[in-house]
């Protein structure tokens, strides 16, 4: 009691690859997202979705079964590498997260208006362990676009730590 100051805290335990606190359990619109995709690339790649709704965008004239490998494999690259995200705000109003390789986060505007209380409540645990990001407003300071992004980058994490590919996408052009 009197020496409990000198006693050694416990750290948390180190995971590796870090990854976030924040788990959001909100359903996604796998339609709508995907239609974006489409929309995005023009309808000119075959797309690969996880459950839930990375998409690795694919190589040409790959099997079903080489579509998921190689999804699966980006998806580890970025995992166990270091998933550095670039989100872009896009035309619609939706951000698209880009990462090092093929894969992408779509994160519509309509859906995270519905859940903004949760996303802005919650942001701060979309960092990873020991995690630092550099804003104009500050270290791990982050406007509502950030917020967004994090919030987005959150399901390549899940999809990450559980690869499950649901669908692949084929081109119509």
């Amino acid at each position: 009691m009197m020496f409990d100051k000198f006693k050694k805290k416990k750290e948390p335990k180190k995971v590796f690859p870090p990854v976030p606190d924040w788990k959001p359990e909100i359903a996604r619109p796998i339609e709508s997202i995907i239609e974006r995709l489409n929309y995005y690339t023009d309808n000119k790649k075959d797309i690969a979705v996880f459950k839930n709704e990375t998409c690795v965008v694919l190589d040409d004239n790959l099997s079903d079964s080489d579509a998921q490998k190689f999804a699966k494999e980006v998806l580890h690259q970025i995992y166990n590498y270091h998933p550095d995200m670039k989100p872009m705000n896009m035309n619609d109003g939706n951000i698209l997260i880009q990462y090092n390789h093929p894969t992408v986060n779509v994160v519509l505007e309509t859906h995270t208006k519905e859940h903004w209380n949760l996303i802005d409540k919650n942001h701060q645990r979309a960092l990873t362990t020991d995690e630092v990001l550099i804003t104009p407003l500050g270290n791990n300071v982050f406007d509502d676009f950030g917020k967004k992004a994090l919030f987005g980058r959150c399901f390549m994490f899940l999809d990450a730590q559980k690869t499950e590919v649901i669908k692949i996408v084929r081109k119509t052009i």
